[in-house]
């Protein structure tokens, strides 16, 4: 499937699994993150929507504006972070080479890199819409 050209009526019903949804006050300025920190793939960039891309699972980016009749919008809180009590792993991805990209792009480093107990060496970062992110390695 061609994630740039596909009608939406199509996109749908091809969804399969887990679907992630992250509503953001700038799509483009998350999209950039998620490209620059993780090297996810972006796709179908606009002001209000983008895919993001990153080992066949995909996260859609949705301006507050798309939702504007949905009831989730209206238990947003005013300020970031927008995602909290939710970390999404970012598996295959190396923590130390996305924490040293991350402040530059404007995220907050939460957890810095360190190898845990249960086989990862992991990060948390904190993106500038508030989402938790943590690229996460298996230890060699």
């Amino acid at each position: 499937m061609d994630l740039e050209s596909v009608p939406p009526a199509e996109f749908g019903p091809s969804l399969r699994g887990l679907g992630v949804n992250l509503l953001c006050r700038d799509v483009q300025g998350m999209a950039r993150f998620l490209e620059v920190v993780f090297g996810l793939s972006i796709h179908r960039e606009s002001a209000d929507f983008a895919l993001a891309r990153h080992d066949g699972v995909l996260m859609q980016l949705h301006s507050d504006a798309t939702f504007g009749h949905h009831p989730l919008l209206a238990l947003l809180p005013e300020t970031p972070p927008r995602g909290a009590g939710l970390q999404l792993y970012l598996f295959g991805i190396d923590p130390d080479l996305a924490v040293s990209r991350a402040e530059a792009a404007g995220g907050v480093v939460l957890e810095p890199p360190a190898d845990k107990p249960h086989g990862l060496r992991e990060a948390t970062i904190l993106s500038p819409e508030g989402y938790a992110f943590s690229p996460a390695r298996a230890l060699s």
